[in-house]
């Protein structure tokens, strides 16, 4: 629990503990799973950040990349939130280093009423690889991370239950509906009660036994909105993890939506990457 004792050191630090009205205001559990789906995917109309990754094996071995994501969301379909963009969003991925995944991109196109749309584009091949949903719970491109992990999981797929709720956090136990689909027997999340942002997430098998860990180790408020620029996902059976850590995040940077199209994975929009 250290790291989430850090992570609230840095709320107070920034102020963001004065917001008492979320805290006091009684939620249902939709309506907590909702909030912390929005700000972890739907911060601003869309958003830029430069991403730099770690990744650490069972023996120690570091592999490292750079790279950007540029995020875009449309906005609400029903019209019931005004102009909150809540609507399907499109997410592009481009490597930068190093060589081997220099130019490689990733694309996804997040539907609220179906399955996703991915595509993986490999410039050694030139070759744009669609991904099927079956594949959105592997690897992305060798990290801890999963593809279902960028983009994030349809709160619809699980069923949610608050199970505790302390000082600071919301505690959810979230079972999925299609135990099929997924490795995963069930996932706890700890939701800060003022931010809704999800501080930490643990994974279990179908023993009870955890397995996969994820946690946001810094938090920062860029134009307002309370933002990870820390996290970490570890492999609790190998040993190894997965540090990403964000910087020169933006929001509301006006990303046009032709470029979260397939001609855009082998054509890369450099000026919206730098």
């Amino acid at each position: 629990m250290k790291r989430m004792a850090y992570v609230v050191s840095m709320f107070l630090a920034a102020g963001l503990l004065a917001r008492t009205a979320a805290a006091q205001e009684k939620l249902t559990v939709e309506q907590i799973v909702e909030r912390a789906n929005r700000v972890a995917y739907y911060q601003g109309a869309d958003g830029r950040a430069q991403v730099s990754m770690t990744i650490v094996d069972g023996q120690g071995r570091k592999r490292h990349r750079q790279l950007t994501i540029l995020r875009r969301d449309e906005p609400d379909p029903s019209g019931k939130k005004g102009d909150d963009y809540c609507g399907d969003q499109q997410f592009y991925v481009y490597f930068h280093r190093p060589a081997d995944v220099n130019k490689m991109a990733f694309l996804v196109w997040k539907h609220l009423d179906k399955d996703d749309d991915r595509w993986l584009y490999l410039p050694a091949l030139d070759l744009v690889k669609r991904i099927s949903s079956a594949d959105k719970r592997t690897s992305f491109v060798g990290s801890d991370f999963f593809y279902e992990d960028v983009s994030g999981r349809h709160i619809t797929d699980d069923k949610h239950e608050l199970v505790e709720t302390t000082k600071n956090y919301y505690v959810l136990k979230n079972t999925p509906k299609d135990p099929k689909t997924v490795e995963f027997a069930y996932y706890k999340m700890w939701i800060h009660r003022k931010t809704f942002i999800v501080v930490k997430t643990e994974y279990y098998d179908a023993q009870g036994k955890k397995y996969r860990a994820y946690a946001a180790e810094a938090v920062k408020t860029i134009q307002g909105f309370p933002t990870v620029v820390k996290a970490r996902m570890s492999d609790l059976r190998t040993g190894g993890y997965t540090e990403m850590q964000y910087s020169s995040v933006k929001y509301n940077v006006g990303l046009p939506k032709e470029i979260f199209s397939e001609r855009y994975l082998r054509k890369a929009p450099r000026k919206y990457l730098r």
